[in-house]
This record gives structure tokens, sequence and C-alpha cells, in this order.
């Protein structure tokens, strides 16, 4: 696989040199409120580098066309720069064939593809397992799913730390467990799933298993032949791409039997009143005009993450998380909402007697972005027994400066409700 070794392997450049990478984000030049903007929003979306706005510009002014369908020069030349991103997500996230690569809206999208098609064949007393830290567009779709077919949904707890409690979670597998949906890298917590003992678990009872790696991609290396899950899904807005594209990965043989999912467009291969044949993997699944240069731009922005180094990024987010949690602890009336021991880029906190759409408010003032709410993660919120939390999340581009400004800024917060 030819560009397989780049993403097993860490940076060339070391120890990531951010201020010169913070340059390649136009962005992160801007002032909110006549103050420096401190990014702190990650997860919710990431900032995108130039590359990946001059890709998309290029598309539009150079060879913009439809895909698939032309015989002219333009066609041909987006037909090719558009399959040319399916196999650059292929060599990403490791997957075994191309066939298996169907871009989508988003992770959302690519979920409810798997619910509406896969989830055709349930019947009623199947049951579907979920895990009580869910993001909402892993939650619905399958409640949706239950609603149609009598199936029933299940939920596997999580304790006080942010983590699966993988003994109820095996408990809760059984032989009408159908599906198991579970996400990589918590929104909300920062929890790191263990993907591939859950998978193995789920395999045991004959489940199939999708994983949500929307918060996943861009801070872990991802292996989907390793994981051994059958479908991935996750989202390019998250890692440093444009919004409106997505990916769902899917083992090529449950994609083969799957119904589609929409109709018309690239997804026919044959139309007559008497009856319509599907195209082949993965097209079956890619109705209409797909979004051409979101794919072309989203290859771009995994371009850009690999030749900065996806292990160099996770190492130094690593680190900013790290010193981030030891001034959360440091600080009167702070309480952290997710300390999993595998954890990864968020930092989830209330304080004490302070709403946190009051602490996101303030912040807003000193010119820090960060998340103040439930993270469309109710249940979780609920788990822990808060309405919101405020989310500070990472990214290659923030530094120890950033976290010192946030935590200047909640001195702040803690000066005005005094």
């Amino acid at each position: 696989m030819k560009n397989e070794a780049r993403w097993q392997q860490s940076s060339l450049l070391g120890e990531l040199d951010v201020a010169r990478l913070r340059r390649d984000f136009p962005i992160l030049e801007r002032s909110v409120h006549d103050l420096p903007l401190v990014y702190l929003d990650n997860a919710a979306t990431s900032q995108k580098p130039r590359s990946v706005i001059e890709c998309e510009a290029q598309y539009y002014a150079g060879f913009n066309a439809n895909v698939h369908r032309g015989a002219h020069r333009l066609s041909e030349e987006a037909t090719a720069a558009f399959e040319a991103a399916r196999d650059t997500v292929r060599d990403f996230i490791h997957a075994r064939q191309r066939e298996e690569i169907v871009f989508v809206r988003g992770a959302t999208e690519a979920i409810n593809l798997v619910a509406t098609s896969y989830g055709q064949r349930l019947a009623p007393g199947d049951e579907i397992l979920v895990t009580e830290m869910e993001h909402h567009s892993n939650i619905v779709p399958w409640q949706l799913l239950c609603q149609r077919s009598g199936a029933v949904l299940r939920v596997a707890p999580i304790d006080d730390y942010g983590q699966v409690m993988l003994s109820t979670y095996e408990r809760l597998l059984g032989p009408r467990t159908r599906i198991v949906a579970f996400t990589h890298l918590s929104n909300a917590l920062g929890t790191i799933n263990p993907v591939r003992q859950m998978t193995e678990l789920a395999h045991a009872h004959g489940a199939v298993v999708l994983v949500d790696g929307a918060q996943a991609v861009p801070h872990l290396h991802v292996d989907v032949q390793a994981l051994d899950c059958d479908f991935y899904v996750f989202s390019g807005h998250k890692l440093y791409g444009p919004t409106g594209i997505g990916v769902l990965y899917g083992k090529a043989v449950l994609l083969a039997a799957m119904p589609p999912y929409q109709g018309g467009g690239d997804m026919i291969r044959q139309v007559s009143f008497a009856g319509t044949s599907y195209n082949e993997l993965p097209y079956k699944f890619e109705a209409g005009t797909p979004h051409v240069a979101g794919a072309i731009a989203l290859a771009a922005a995994i371009d850009y993450l690999g030749r900065v180094g996806v292990d160099a990024v996770a190492a130094h987010e690593r680190a900013l998380l790290d010193y981030a949690t030891e001034r959360a602890r440091a600080t009167p009336g702070l309480r952290i909402v997710g300390t999993a021991r595998q954890k990864a880029c968020i930092l989830s906190f209330v304080l004490e007697g302070i709403h946190a759409h009051d602490v996101g408010t303030i912040l807003d003032s000193e010119g820090i972005a960060v998340r103040s709410g439930h993270h469309c993660a109710m249940p979780t919120m609920e788990r822990f027994g808060v309405p919101a939390t405020v989310r500070a999340s990472f990214a290659l581009y923030n530094t120890h400066d950033d976290v010192d400004a946030l935590f200047a800024g909640l001195n702040k917060v803690r000066q005005v409700f005094r």
C-alpha cells in the first residue's frame, strides 16, 4: 500500500514546530474582541490549513465538473481527483480495498446509512447495544431503527472515570445482539475506548460493530483492519478538512449485501419502469452528485496531517492535555468531568456555582473559544449529574500559551462571580 508508512511513522520533524505550523492556518491570525484568538473548540470543528483552502478553491477555479459522467477533459480531471481522494482515505485508515470507502456528508449520515440499510434485517426482539457516552448521532438513528423494526436498544454504562464498564458491557451481549455501536474517542469526556477488545466481544456473539471515529481520526492512528470493526465513520471538518464531507468504511462483504440508502444518480446501473439494477461498490451508496470539492479537499487535509505526522501530533496533544489537567487540578472549585486512564485531547470541566454557558461567554470576551453545553451527549451529562460542561479541546496548532490563556480567563470568571 503506497502511503501506508506515513500513517505508521512519527513526523520527520520530530517534536512539532508549532509556531511554524500555526502559520499554515490563516484564521489563527485574526483577533476576537480585539484580542488574539485562542481556539480551543477543535472537538466541534478544527481550523483549516491554507493547503486545504487552496485545494478546494483550485478545484472550482480549474476543473469544476461532475464526476463519472462526462467524456470531456474537465470531467476526467475531476473524476481522477475524486477517485484519488478515495485512495487517500483508504490508505489513511488502512482499509483492505478502495470499494470499502463511501463518501457521505459526515459521520452522522454514515451512521444513518448503516441504521437504515443494514438495519433492514433486524426483527422484533433483536437488540442493539450502545454505550452511555455516545454522541446523539450514535443514539438517535438506533432509536429510530428500533421504532421501525421492533428491536430493543440496550445501553452499556460508564463508571465515574468515564470508562465503559467492560464486565457489564460483556454481560449485555447476547444471542439477540445484532448491532453494537460505540465511539472510539468520546467527544464529551476524551475517553479512548478499547475498540479491538470491545469488537472481539461483540463478534463472539455474532454482532456487527460500528465505531464512531469522528473524534479519533485527527488524534489517533486508525487501522480498521487491526481494529476488525465492521463499520467505521468519520467527518472531514474535525480532521482539518471541509464541512459537508465524511466517510463510511464498511467491510465489502457487508456493503455488498446491503440495499441502497438513497436512489438516483450514480448509484444506478440500469433503469427501466420494469425494474432497476444498482451500481457496484462503493457507488451504490453515493446517490446524486457527490461533494466533489469536499472529497478532494479532505484528501488534502489527510495529506497535511500525514506530513506533520499522526504520532507526533498525538504526542504533542498528550503533553498539552497533561499540562491542562495539572492546571485544572490546581484550580479551586474546578471539577474535571472524564478522567479515564486512556484519554486524549479533551478537557471537560465545571466550575462550582457557575453555569458552563456563563463561563464560555466570559472566556469569549477574552478571545478564548471553548464549547459550553451538553455537547450533543445529554445522557453523559446526566450520568455525571451536570446540565453542561465547559470543554477545551486541543489540536496540533495549540500551545502551552493557549492553556495558560484559558486558565487566566478562568481566573477572571471566578473574579466576576466572587
